[in-house]
């Protein structure tokens, strides 16, 4: 297989297997938005880990592959391409990618679908499809954008200019910077304290961002406003609060 999903202690390990580069083929795509959608359903994920190994992370697309298709199978794929990567930013839990060595093309595009990305000392990330005649096709030209403002993505996007992890920290490309070896083991201890939380309120807040962030502020309130009153419906709600009453701040247990 070439993606794999595997689930210890609430949290699900998207682990790329694809040597030498992790690279992205049709069947790879596919294959991640299935487990993407399994991640999604199964109870006993509560957080996820992006992961490509020890050495990379992804290096993009299978450019041999994209080089043998036309207009007409472009235009047939393009959409399945982009909604293999929209199931993995819609995992209503949260998501941290840990990227080591090369996230370029599609292996950025993969790591702006998670909710925070740790990055190894080492990693390269950037978009280099201009490069090729061409733009990001599964999401970058949106996500890059929303992440780091317009004026840095275009930059990023019009060069196709690689980034070291200290000017990706910088740019807000990715959220913190660790010792290559120590890359899995944050991401998962990241996520394994999120797998603790209170599961329902952390998925409001994850779509009242996500959708704040697509529409308008009126609207993206609404959404928030609903989240909100409803989640004083839940179990979860009710052992916080009487927990801060009982015992003080941050001591309550969702499990």
């Amino acid at each position: 297989m070439t993606v794999t999903l595997e689930v210890a202690e609430g949290v699900g390990t998207l682990r790329l297997d694809r040597p030498p580069m992790n690279a992205l083929d049709v069947a790879t795509q596919d294959r991640l938005k299935e487990l993407a959608e399994e991640a999604t359903r199964r109870e006993d994920v509560r957080a996820v880990v992006i992961y490509g190994g020890e050495r990379v992370f992804a290096a993009g697309a299978d450019i041999k592959e994209m080089q043998a298709m036309d207009h007409t199978a472009m235009v047939l794929r393009a959409r399945v391409l982009q909604d293999s990567f929209t199931a993995v930013a819609r995992i209503p839990k949260p998501v941290v990618a840990a990227v080591t060595g090369y996230a370029l093309g599609g292996g950025c595009e993969l790591a702006l679908c998670a909710d925070y990305r740790i990055a190894a000392d080492n990693a390269k990330l950037g978009q280099p499809e201009i490069l090729l005649g061409l733009i990001p096709g599964a999401g970058g030209t949106q996500r890059l954008s929303r992440l780091v403002g317009p004026s840095k993505a275009k930059d990023l996007i019009f060069t196709g200019r690689q980034v070291k992890a200290d000017e990706a920290l910088a740019l807000g490309l990715v959220d913190r910077v660790v010792p290559a070896a120590e890359v899995y083991e944050q991401a998962h201890a990241w996520a394994a304290r999120l797998a603790q939380g209170p599961a329902i309120a952390l998925r409001a807040a994850k779509e009242s961002i996500d959708t704040g962030l697509e529409t308008d502020i009126e609207t993206g309130l609404a959404v928030e406003r609903n989240w909100f009153a409803g989640l004083f419906a839940t179990e979860d709600r009710e052992r916080g609060m009487r927990s801060f009453v009982e015992e003080g701040p941050g001591k309550a247990k969702f499990l």
